[in-house]
């Protein structure tokens, strides 16, 4: 039986995908963090993750939840004393890895501040912290990474910390996801899914979709985080069309448009970027379709809620299916956005 966990107001394995993403600003700069946040937040980020280094950035947790809605996790290692400093200065999570935290009595004291405040822990592993026996027995291997995650787990469950949430990531995608399934046959527990040092956004992007949506796919994981070398909001962006072409969230504008041809006598390409910015927040479920030409594209766009298909002199305007009417082609996109607008609007 599959656990759920709640990570402030958001609910991990009970159905919906979580997007996750982590502040790149110091923790202890409130004000700078607050600003990233909020604009994560504005991309629809559920949970953002900032890191946890010294005192300073631990009590600024404080303060950057006063002005975020988000739930805050704080990313700890090496340090018992700023996991529960980050506990009592009201982090709805905690990403530690055991193995670094101490021995014994460290690992108690933050399992039992952890059981004291109610909230949730994420362990795992990825290729640069397994834990050295299983690396050694295994090499390199999803074997050595779900042993060492479950190990990690195994120490917190002892100290009858069960609020849990795993991770088994690598940069190496095959690798990613030859681990993750197998953690998911034997873990109760929320996966947390992601690629880890994915790279820049562009090849970032690809390993991840690859990796995390072969996974989604197949029913494996509960929250996400896409992993760029970039701005953390484009993470947000890229997590959601994940979700989206895995069909797995149906309250946004999916815009389809065609990679056009020599046949195509107008900006369609244009229009397509236009269309995709104007609709990239709106949270209703529609179908729009922005097609090169009129010899396949009214066709292509008989299940769309308003399409548009291109001719030198004219284009056709289709809504739910049926050609609505047709314009000169120098007036189709004001046409074409005043119609996008009512139905955006539209109860």
């Amino acid at each position: 039986m599959k656990r759920t966990v709640s990570v402030g107001n958001a609910v991990l394995g009970g159905g919906k995908i979580a997007v996750q993403s982590m502040t790149t600003e110091k923790t202890g700069d409130a004000e700078k963090s607050v600003a990233q946040i909020l604009r994560l937040e504005q991309a629809g980020c559920d949970i953002v993750r900032v890191a946890v280094l010294d005192e300073e950035d631990a009590r600024a947790i404080a303060r950057v939840k006063e002005k975020t809605t988000a739930p805050i996790v704080a990313d700890i290692h090496f340090s018992p004393r700023l996991a529960v400093l980050a506990i009592e200065s009201g982090a709805d999570k905690i990403r530690i890895n055991p193995g670094n935290i101490g021995g014994e009595k460290e690992i108690s004291l933050v399992a039992d501040c952890l059981k004291a405040h109610k909230i949730p822990v994420r362990v795992g592993s990825n290729t640069g912290s397994i834990e050295k026996r299983f690396l050694q027995r295994y090499g390199r291997s999803a074997k050595a990474l779900v042993e060492s995650a479950l190990y990690n787990v195994s120490v917190l469950e002892k100290k009858g910390v069960n609020d849990i949430v795993v991770s088994v990531k690598a940069s190496d995608v095959p690798l990613t996801v030859e681990a993750y399934s197998m953690l998911a046959e034997r873990c109760p527990y929320p996966l947390h899914l992601g690629v880890t040092e994915a790279g820049t956004e562009q090849m970032g992007i690809v390993k991840s979709s690859i990796g995390i949506g072969s996974l989604l796919l197949r029913g494996i994981g509960d929250t996400v985080r896409v992993s760029l070398t970039s701005d953390p909001v484009k993470e947000v962006y890229a997590a959601h069309r994940i979700l989206r072409a895995c069909g797995l969230e149906r309250d946004y504008v999916e815009v389809v448009s065609c990679p056009t041809c020599g046949r195509c006598m107008y900006d369609s390409l244009g229009l397509a970027e236009r269309v995709n910015e104007r609709v990239a927040n709106v949270k209703k479920a529609l179908k729009i379709a922005v097609m090169g030409c009129v010899v396949n594209g009214p066709g292509e766009a008989k299940d769309c809620d308003l399409g548009i298909a291109g001719g030198k002199e004219y284009c056709i305007i289709l809504q739910r299916g049926k050609e609505a009417e047709r314009v000169n082609a120098a007036q189709a996109e004001q046409v074409f956005f005043e119609r996008l607008e009512r139905l955006l609007h539209e109860e």
